[in-house]
């Protein structure tokens, strides 16, 4: 009895058989390969584009979700010059038919030869190279945990002193206050003291300190607020636990503006004697210039980091003026 095309086969046919013959094998092999692809070039390049691991991971389910309403379609319409038919409305036996099916291995051989040379790539160009960040890293870490070994919980970060002055325009004063208790702690070698880079990243942010703390790896913190007006210069700082955020120090320092380096020299002795620090030698200490001098270089130097055309021109003219009141080296004040 011959076989209509419009009508049911009469003759039984093997599952494996009809899934060949409805191209539904060649189809989800074609799925997954390409899937997989795109799972593989989304692992490399979703820490590029900050993709985060949830993204990703909907992803990968979407993908696998996706495979099923795939077959099914495949198994109902079969893709045709003409666009998309019925399966039961194809002729199986005419060419066109036969192109479909050979378009289809394309795809599959397409995606498998991309899946191989973007392992090839990955094995041989970016493993390498992720190998080598990761030994950097892990070096890294074994170098700060091993350094913070060494200092136990001597650990201290100075954070940016907050100009509370009526008119707010003494934030250089209060930059380079923080700035040189940090220079001054850094000559205590039992002391490990966070660079002004690293404390300065969290000026002007609200960052809890028992977060600070973790994220720089320190013990204490310490923090201030400085106030000027005319001559006169009020000073507060205190040294914090944040783990109990309990403030172990905390003291004013109320005077003229030129015992600003007697008041930082202070500053640094109550750190060090909170921190029960034996001193082989004489204490840190700022060797004092002309308060004035001291003021343009402090100007000059906030200036400097903004990092600006004008401020750099500005800042020159203010150093010249200061080196013209006492003549001392730019990199002034000096520890001794």
């Amino acid at each position: 009895m011959p076989r209509d095309k419009y009508s049911v086969s009469i003759i039984p046919m093997s599952l494996v058989s009809e899934l060949k013959r409805r191209n539904v094998l060649r189809v989800g092999a074609a799925y997954v390969a390409v899937a997989w692809l795109v799972v593989q070039v989304l692992d490399s390049l979703a820490p590029l584009f900050g993709v985060s691991e949830e993204a990703a991971r909907l992803v990968v389910i979407l993908l696998a979700i996706g495979l099923v309403p795939v077959l099914v379609v495949s198994w109902l319409f079969e893709l045709t010059p003409d666009g998309f038919k019925r399966d039961s409305d194809v002729d199986h036996s005419a060419p066109a038919s036969r192109i479909s099916a050979r378009r289809l291995d394309r795809v599959v051989i397409i995606a498998l030869a991309m899946a191989v040379v973007y392992f090839a790539v990955d094995k041989f160009v970016f493993d390498p190279a992720r190998d080598a960040e990761l030994a950097t890293e892990v070096a890294a870490a074994a170098r700060g945990e091993a350094l913070l070994g060494s200092f136990g919980e001597r650990s201290i970060a100075v954070l940016p002193f907050v100009d509370t002055s009526a008119d707010g325009d003494q934030e250089h004063i209060s930059d380079g206050i923080a700035e040189e208790i940090i220079n001054l702690l850094a000559t205590v070698r039992d002391i490990r003291v966070i660079s002004r880079s690293s404390s300065f990243a969290f000026k002007g942010r609200d960052v809890p300190l028992t977060e600070i703390a973790g994220r720089l790896d320190v013990r204490y913190v310490m923090e201030g607020t400085v106030r000027r007006a005319g001559d006169r210069l009020r000073i507060t700082a205190q040294m914090i636990d944040p783990r109990t955020d309990t403030a172990l120090w905390s003291e004013n320092f109320d005077r003229e503006f030129g015992d600003i380096f007697a008041i930082q020299d202070e500053i640094a002795s109550h750190v060090v004697d909170q921190l029960e620090i034996e001193l082989a030698g004489n204490r840190p200490a700022i060797q004092p210039v002309d308060p004035e001098a001291y003021a343009l270089y402090l100007r000059a130097k906030n200036l400097v980091n903004r990092q600006t055309r004008d401020g750099a021109l500005e800042a020159e003219k203010l150093l010249e003026k200061s080196l013209a009141i006492e003549r001392i080296s730019p990199g002034c004040p000096t520890i001794r």
